[in-house]
Parts: C-alpha cells; structure tokens; sequence
C-alpha cells in the first residue's frame, strides 16, 4: 500500500513546485480495483471492490487524481493479467506444461482479463498521445476468458496436455493472499480504450499466445 501510494503522492508534490509542468499524469493501477466479481462483465464505469487489492488500487488512484487540482490530464490504467514471453505470469503458467503437468488454476471458473504485452505498450502510449483520453482505462483484451479455457489454448499452442488441476489450497499456500487475485478474477471490458478509438492487435488469446510462444512451442517437438 505505502509503496504504491506515496511514492505517487511524492511525485505529483514534485511536479507541483515545477517551473513547467507535464501536460500529463498516466498512472499505473490494475484490474484488481474492482474486487471479485464472478461472471458479471465490468467497465470502467463500476465503482471499486472492498478486499485488500482493491483498497491498494483506489488509494493509488486517489493520489494520481490530485495532479487534476494541477490542470494535469491524468489517466488512471488498470492492467489485467499481461502477457509477455521473457517475464510476468506468463512464463510461470508455461512451465507446468513442459513436464506434462499443465492444467488450469482452482476451479478453472473463474474469469481472467489479459492482454498482449504488445497492447499494453500500445495503450500506455495511446493515453499519453490522445488528449481526449482521461480518467480510468482498463487495459485488458475485449475477451477476456476463464481460467480453464486459458489453460486448454495453452495446452493446444503448446501442442502438450491440460488436464491437471492445481487445487486452490496448493495456491494459497505457496501465494498467500495474493492467490486470491488469480483464484477469484474479473471479467474486465476495455469500453473507454474502444470507445476511444483504440485498435487492439491481439483480441483474441488464441492468436496471442501463438505470438508469444510459437518458438517455444517448437522447442517442445
């Protein structure tokens, strides 16, 4: 909470006493904001959830928001679950996969809102350059997925079996709270991105996660 809240804090006080301010704040939050949802779709229009990751996001928010007292833009974006080949998540959810241990997280139910690092990158800078863009944007694909059928496309791209499942118990165990992130998840809609013009260049998982792990793939045969 402290790292996320007054390190923000910090740097709007630094740009209020600039000689020549920014013309613009993009803030880094994550999905997480909106708390456990279960199926029920979400935009940027819902209001936060009340669990800890939640309480982390709003008060991270709150503080970017003071840069508006400044006449800043700011852009508060919520990240999903960002894929990328060399780090994040994405490497860890492989590697079962290698050893024919591939399979989906929990009950596999629950919902996963990812994006393409790719994407991720393009709307960081569609934020910064589109000075009609403010306020919260998520930063998740337009489909998001349930954890068990992010497995199943795993397993297909990756030419291996998913079947086992990795029991919620075991999860929590070795993550602690943070399991519950991944163990409950949000089905996130990118609204504002497409309302705004936003062309994402992988929707769909499937097309992603070939992007992604085509060579590995390959290394498998």
């Amino acid at each position: 909470m402290a790292s996320r809240r007054e390190v923000t804090r910090n740097l709007v006080l630094c740009m209020a006493g600039a000689g020549e301010r920014p013309k613009v704040l993009v803030s880094a939050s994550a999905v997480g904001y909106y708390g456990p949802h279960g199926d029920e779709e979400l935009t940027e229009e819902d209001g936060p959830g009340d669990d800890f990751l939640a309480q982390v996001c709003r008060a991270w928010e709150e503080e970017a928001c003071r840069a508006e007292d400044l006449g800043m833009r700011v852009v508060r974006l919520r990240f999903g679950l960002v894929l990328d080949r060399e780090g994040g998540s994405l490497p860890r959810l492989v590697r079962p996969f290698h050893f024919y241990l591939g399979g989906p997280l929990g009950s596999g139910q629950q919902w996963v809102s990812w994006v393409h690092l790719a994407d991720a990158l393009g709307l960081i800078r569609f934020a910064l350059e589109e000075e009609g863009v403010s306020g919260p944007l998520n930063v998740t694909a337009p489909q998001p997925v349930r954890m068990e059928e992010l497995a199943s496309t795993l397993g297909r791209v990756l030419r291996r079996p998913s079947r086992l499942r990795l029991p919620a118990g075991l999860l929590r165990l070795a993550l602690g709270e943070m399991a519950d992130m991944i163990l409950t998840g949000q089905r996130v809609l990118p609204e504002r991105a497409l309302r705004a013009g936003y062309s994402f260049r992988y929707p769909g998982l499937e097309v992603a996660l070939r992007d992604l792990l085509v060579a590995t793939a390959k290394g498998y045969e």
